[in-house]
């Protein structure tokens, strides 16, 4: 059976920019639209010319796809004026992109309401603006807003806008679910009825927002009816609670039936691995933490808690996996808390290079201590650099990297050069490394003058001089910092998880808890960095 080609639009450069807390530079926008390409996306949308300087300065760039079609956003022209004489709709063409989508009214409510234009006007301004852009020899879409609410309200208007579009050269027209309200069986009806007036699926395509949690499953039945183009954002940004998820969208169209044995797209298994690495670029840049439960690419989704289900997994993999994890760039984790077995264990040693034979008393011995720290408010499950270095205490084979012989933190109020009183605090750390003492100091005040507070002086004082394995800290950065109060009272106890990346992409997260939020962070730290240590290969001096 021949596949039918289906077409990926991405919109995170300009519908993802409208998240709340994102705005994109334009080296961001390059960084991001290159790997989008290099991912296999059909169609990239970079921006609205001329709506922002970032958007204006990253047109005037020009990036140049290997595969990609760039495409510029805009409005289709406004009443009282010709295509040609329309500033707005001149600034989009002016940033000569091989493709142009305009957005247009469809619902009959928005075009007398927020336009104040006849229905009809409405609609020469659609044919006109799509017409121009076919004139001027781009690839013209258009971006039918509001079409499913439109479509309920006055379906053969609705249709009427889709059509002015084809019949005036759109190479696609986009079925727009602007408010998120519709569901699954709205949006396979309305895509049908689009298909039966006239436009060919193959020149339909679908744009979703999550507003009901079903940007992903509205995005398959318009594709089930017919829809040849979806759009979404990497991470399912977006306006509100965001559009169509690529990142969940791109696999299960690749890896499920129906869909992987129907359409082609020009995403490559190599483009597929690559996946989970893209999805964590794009949180680096906007300093967001992953979510680990997203769907194909979470530090979660492929995580194995419960002892039954990693026992059938050291079988098995397919029996609690629907895909492998490999696939999509992801790994399989076995994380270890008061509920694990010993499958957990000996699955979870194993992939931290530690073999373990199976009924060796040692194993029963590092349970027994994960269970009675978690009683004391560690968590393993979500810190498995500090589980892994539990372990190796147990088995004997933790190397003995440095030792802290003592560290101090002291917090004062002080004025600054501008007369305001500001609080600094000062770490104090002294560490023994082979026969040497190693004395360092640091205070909470960042290189923008702002203090950060006791755990980063003492983070900055640990990091800054440890002779012989300066290099690999060097390359740890900070990704999160999470505090949590287990006990409530007097007896209240500070939990602290600390996650960590470096150069080659790693991430790990470390545990420590106190009483005291200084112990616990420092606690968290020194895991982190012996882990980093043992797993770049360093031999203790």
């Amino acid at each position: 059976m021949t596949r039918e080609r289906l077409y990926l639009y991405d919109t995170t450069l300009r519908d993802g920019q409208q998240t709340q807390g994102v705005a994109f530079s334009a080296d961001e926008k390059t960084r991001i639209g290159t790997a989008l390409d290099a991912l296999g996306i059909d169609y990239i949308e970079g921006g609205w010319p001329g709506a922002n300087p970032t958007d204006s300065e990253y047109f005037e760039r020009a990036p140049k796809f290997k595969t990609a079609i760039f495409t510029a956003f805009g409005m289709t022209k406004r009443a009282g004026r010709s295509a040609a004489n329309d500033d707005v709709l001149a600034a989009v063409l002016n940033a000569n992109t091989p493709a142009v989508c305009l957005v247009g009214k469809t619902h009959d409510f928005h075009v007398t309401t927020a336009l104040g234009i006849s229905l009809d006007e409405n609609l020469d301004n659609i044919r006109d603006s799509i017409a121009h852009i076919v004139a001027q020899k781009r690839e013209a879409l258009f971006d039918c807003e509001h079409f499913f609410d439109g479509y309920k309200s006055n379906p053969e208007y609705a249709i009427k806008t889709a059509k002015a579009a084809y019949d005036a050269g759109a190479r696609w027209v986009v079925l727009c679910d602007t408010n998120g309200g519709a569901l699954p069986a709205q949006i396979h009806a309305a895509t049908k009825a689009i298909i039966d007036a006239g436009v060919p699926g193959d020149h339909i395509g679908i744009h979703t927002h999550n507003d009901t949690e079903h940007a992903i499953a509205n995005s398959l039945a318009a594709i089930d009816a017919g829809a040849r183009q979806v759009q979404g954002t990497l991470n399912g940004l977006g306006e509100r609670c965001g559009n169509a998820n690529l990142t969940t969208l791109i696999p299960t169209l690749l890896l499920k039936e129906p869909y992987k044995s129907l359409y082609d797209t020009q995403v490559t298994d190599d483009g597929l691995h690559s996946l989970t690495q893209l999805s964590r670029m794009l949180d680096d840049i906007l300093n967001r933490v992953p979510f680990k439960q997203a769907a194909y690419v979470g530090a979660s989704a492929f995580a194995h808690k419960a002892g039954l289900h990693a026992s059938a997994i050291l079988k098995d993999p397919t029996t609690y996996e629907h895909i492998r994890p490999e696939i999509v760039g992801n790994q399989r984790i076995v994380p270890m808390s008061n509920q694990a077995g010993q499958s957990n264990l000996r699955e979870r040693l194993a992939k931290a290079g530690l073999s373990v034979e199976k009924g060796d008393p040692r194993l029963a011995q590092i349970l027994d201590e994960v269970k009675l720290r978690e009683d004391q408010g560690y968590a393993y499950d979500s810190a498995q650099a500090s589980f892994e270095l539990l372990a190796r205490k147990v088995l004997g084979q933790m190397p003995q990297f440095f030792d802290i012989k003592r560290y101090r933190v002291t917090v004062e109020r002080r004025k600054n050069k501008y007369n305001k009183m500001v609080s600094v605090s000062e770490a104090v750390v002294v560490a023994k490394i082979g026969d040497q003492k190693v004395l360092s100091v640091s205070e909470s005040i960042d290189a923008h003058g702002a203090d950060r507070g006791p755990v980063h002086a003492l983070a900055t004082a640990l990091a800054k001089d440890l002779g012989p394995y300066q290099a690999p800290i060097d390359a740890m950065s900070l990704v999160d910092f999470k505090v949590r109060i287990t006990n409530g009272g007097t007896d209240a106890v500070t939990r602290v998880i600390i996650e960590y990346k470096d150069e080659q992409g790693n991430h790990w997260s470390t545990v420590g808890a106190s009483a005291n939020i200084v112990d616990a962070s420092f606690e968290a730290l020194l895991d982190a960095i012996n882990w980093k240590l043992i797993r770049d290969g360093i031999k203790p001096v």
